[in-house]
């Protein structure tokens, strides 16, 4: 597994992804990420003839505003991998999400504060 950019051909399988998580956000967000290079992949390397997406980011600017992982493949440090390339490609990122996704970035080194909406968060890593 490794992870790249976006490809504007990939829209559909980024989608997929995202709604297989019950992620709720506008395909035209998801379209302008990958326009823009803010939406990274995370693809199988088995055969690269055949690439698949296994998990998917989509930034804007540098918030989070998405990250999901095929239900088969969680756990796998997929979501990570994809966290730690927007790292890579920003100075500092920032995400909202809610309680049950907080163990995810508090491992990731998030600086976690509540948001005035009960079980929802905001966090922070430079």
């Amino acid at each position: 597994m490794y992870v790249r950019t976006a490809t504007p051909g990939e829209v559909p399988a980024v989608m997929n992804v995202l709604d297989g998580a019950v992620l709720s956000i506008a395909v035209e967000t998801v379209r302008a990420g990958i326009e823009n290079g803010d939406t990274l992949v995370a693809v199988s390397d088995d055969d690269a003839a055949a690439e698949r997406v296994l998990g998917a980011l989509v930034l804007d600017g540098a918030h989070i505003e998405a990250v999901a992982v095929r239900r088969r493949r969680r756990g796998q440090g997929i979501g990570t991998a994809l966290v730690e390339a927007a790292l890579d490609r920003r100075d500092r990122v920032t995400a909202e999400f809610d309680a049950d996704i907080r163990p995810f970035y508090e491992a990731l080194g998030f600086d976690i504060e509540p948001l005035d909406d009960p079980d929802r968060y905001r966090g922070e890593r430079e």
